[in-house]
């Protein structure tokens, strides 16, 4: 890059994070169709000034009111550099879905187990993939083709007692943590091209009853927005204790 092209600092509007009030949900992050922020150590940061545009779209998606816009000196808004960043986070989902080859995100498909080799209250899995976290899975595996897809909170099979026997079976799923993974540019687009591309009939989004969860359904919302075609969302609610606390189609 030369120096003309370097980018100038300015005067002007821009977001500022309170850490002490940031819980590091995440819902800032989805809300930002620049791509500024990200969750690092849990926390939200402006990664990059020429990112952001100052118009504040980020700030009503904040539960705890951490973010506002002020004015001081920053790098100048690039469009094209956001543009550029974007293309980059597609590309680089792609990518990764393809070429990964640790063993941890080898692509599997399970034979599904028959009702009458199961008995009431037997103890088993109706887990019919691998890999089921949401870094490692491929948007475009056989598995999500066609099929209603559970997006979950890593927390939510460990509170619910019948998770398997009334949620999971006949499902595809992944997993995520919306308040400790990173990425979450490439969750979107991964969940983008299950809609667009993977043709999946219906997305369930299952998260906890603690506020950083709702990141994940806005990761949702985020993707669908920028999908071309629709299809049925709805999401799950759950307590701590386990129960279903809430149960919407959007």
């Amino acid at each position: 890059m030369t120096e003309a092209t370097q980018p100038k600092k300015v005067f002007r509007k821009i977001i500022e994070i309170d850490e002490e009030l940031c819980t590091g949900c995440g819902a800032c992050v989805v809300s930002c169709a620049e791509g500024a922020l990200a969750i690092i150590d849990g926390k939200a940061k402006v990664i990059n000034e020429v990112f952001c545009d100052g118009l504040g779209a980020c700030i009503g998606e904040c539960p705890e009111g951490a973010l506002r816009i002020i004015e001081r000196e920053a790098l100048e808004f690039d469009e094209e550099e956001v543009e550029n960043y974007l293309e980059s986070i597609k590309e680089k989902t792609i990518k990764e879905s393809y070429q990964c080859s640790c063993p941890s995100a080898q692509t599997m498909i399970f034979e599904e187990k028959l009702d009458e080799e199961t008995s009431i209250g037997a103890s088993y899995s109706a887990l019919r993939q691998w890999p089921v976290q949401m870094h490692l899975i491929n948007p475009l595996a056989p598995y999500f083709k066609g099929a209603d897809v559970i997006l979950t909170a890593d927390c939510v099979a460990y509170s619910l007692g019948g998770f398997h026997s009334d949620y999971l079976r006949g499902k595809s799923i992944a997993i995520a943590c919306p308040k400790l993974d990173q990425g979450r540019e490439r969750y979107i687009e991964k969940i983008r091209m299950w809609i667009d591309d993977a043709k999946i009939n219906t997305l369930t989004v299952m998260m906890m009853e603690v506020p950083c969860c709702t990141g994940l359904l806005a990761l949702a919302k985020d993707a669908a927005n920028q999908a071309q075609r629709k299809v049925p969302i709805k999401y799950i609610i759950v307590g701590i204790k386990g129960d279903i606390l809430k149960e919407e189609w959007i």
